[in-house]
């Protein structure tokens, strides 16, 4: 056994005592580990299920795939960035208007596959020249508003594709995931979304005791009385087996394993995703430096690998887009365990879980309402979190340097603009969104007058002004 899969036993085994934490190349007793290792699987769960199926693609061989990824991601990195690699969000839009597009379930994980070698490359290049080239081409007012504008994208599907079904039901998971989120301690908090769908399930079962909704086909005829929750693929779904194609009531046909087809138009409709996972990874890795007080801009370029890797990987069996999970760091900071073992663990967990379609098969049963609520809430918190990332970064919106090329950017991207060059070519939503940001501001940074660009009063660096009285 290498170094590099040794950890060192400390605290006897037990809970590390206040103040103490247990490093990335440290254990507890097995026990105690692999409880942590659970802890990190429940963590993840809701998301990693939902969110393939919301991109039509299979929830079983998505979980199976992030643990993979996950293994992968821990061996790049070297052991030195304790992190789970799940189900991304972020390109749940470019995937949704893929399929607008036409677009197969092939196309759009060739897409997503070239958006991980993507990936893979800014790490490299990330690697060689150092951790501040990130910020140079992407700076913290740009992979905000990109992040912004993907989140906000999102809000109809919430509201107009799942939140119709059972407005009620949808309401009532919105409201648990809110005060969960905000009520809840610890752990708990961590996992409100896998506890909403919990919640959800049992409103939505309540409610088919006391009446049925109406069912209709894409025109809104033929409508018909239906019980809000549908397990006659549950029932046949097998308890061991290999991930597959389904059919869900709620989610339509879940692509199983499949090779991926590539198409141009789709794959820039993927690359803003890009930006995303590379600001989601970025901040990850910045929480994780500052909560085990080790420097890790030298992994960063890794990080970036690993997560491109674990992505194009997953993508090329038919697997979902992968990134680091801000709710397993939640984990760790609540436990001050940063042990790499605990996620060899959770994702040996994960594997398991993935070839068990019974599992599979419950998440794709989940009732639109449900999933209308718990959208509602995540897409507005991913839109947020570009907001977050401008405050912490103090972006000045009262310079046109930034105000002017975000303010139509986002416009774009939230309004899905389409930029028409040719009959067949063109480039919509999320993408033409992301160019008018990237290209506006940094052709406006390269003209705009001293005043606006000097170094020392940057656009991400500018103290608001005090007013005199």
């Amino acid at each position: 056994m290498t170094t590099m899969f040794s950890w060192k036993l400390v605290h006897d085994g037990r809970t590390p005592p206040p103040g103490e934490v247990v490093r990335p190349d440290e254990r507890l007793s097995s026990t105690r580990m692999v409880g942590l290792g659970a802890q990190h699987v429940v963590a993840m769960f809701g998301a990693t299920f939902v969110f393939p199926a919301i991109m039509g693609l299979s929830p079983n061989l998505a979980v199976l795939m992030s643990g993979i990824a996950t293994i992968l991601f821990l061996l790049i990195v070297k052991n030195r960035i304790p992190s789970y690699v799940g189900t991304s969000a972020s390109f749940v839009a470019a995937v949704a208007a893929i399929r607008a597009q036409g677009g197969d379930s092939a196309e759009v994980t060739g897409a997503i596959l070239i958006a991980g070698l993507i990936l893979v490359a800014v790490g490299v290049i990330v690697h060689v020249g150092g951790a501040h080239i990130v910020r140079l081409v992407l700076p913290p007012v740009v992979t905000g508003a990109v992040v912004m504008l993907i989140g906000f994208n999102l809000a109809t599907v919430a509201t107009t594709t799942y939140f119709p079904s059972e407005q009620w039901i949808g309401l009532m998971t919105a409201g648990f995931v809110i005060f969960v989120s905000v009520l809840a301690r610890g752990f708990v908090a961590r996992i409100a979304i896998f506890l909403a769908l919990v919640f959800g399930y049992a409103a939505s079962w309540v409610a088919d005791r006391i009446n049925k909704v109406p069912s209709c086909d894409s025109a809104g005829k033929n409508c018909h009385m239906v019980h809000r929750i549908d397990w006659s693929g549950v029932d046949h779904a097998s308890w061991i087996g290999l991930p597959k194609s389904m059919t869900s009531p709620t989610f339509g046909h879940l692509a199983g394993p499949h090779l991926p087809a590539f198409h141009a138009s789709f794959i820039l409709l993927v690359i803003p995703s890009v930006i995303a996972l590379i600001a989601e990874n970025s901040g990850h890795v910045k929480a994780v430096s500052e909560m085990t007080g080790q420097d890790l801009d030298p992994y960063l370029g890794r990080a970036f690998v690993g997560d491109g890797v674990g992505t194009a990987v997953a993508s090329f069996v038919g697997g979902s887009p992968t990134t680091t999970y801000a709710e397993n760091i939640g984990v760790m900071a609540s436990t001050r365990i940063y042990s790499t073992l605990a996620y060899y663990i959770a994702a040996v967990v994960a594997i398991l879980f993935g070839f068990c379609p019974k599992f599979g098969a419950v998440v794709a049963a989940t009732p639109g309402g449900v999933l209308g609520g718990i959208t509602l809430v995540l897409y507005g918190m991913i839109g947020l979190l570009g907001a977050k990332i401008w405050i912490e970064n103090r972006v000045d919106l009262g310079n046109p340097v930034n105000l002017v090329p975000l303010g139509a950017g986002l416009i774009a991207g939230i309004g899905n603009l389409a930029i028409k060059f040719t009959d067949t070519f063109s480039i919509t939503g999320i993408a033409a969104g992301t160019l008018i940001v990237l290209i506006g501001y940094h052709i406006c940074h390269l003209l705009a007058p001293a005043h606006l660009r000097d170094p020392a009063r940057a656009p991400d660096r500018v103290e608001a002004p005090t007013k005199s009285l």
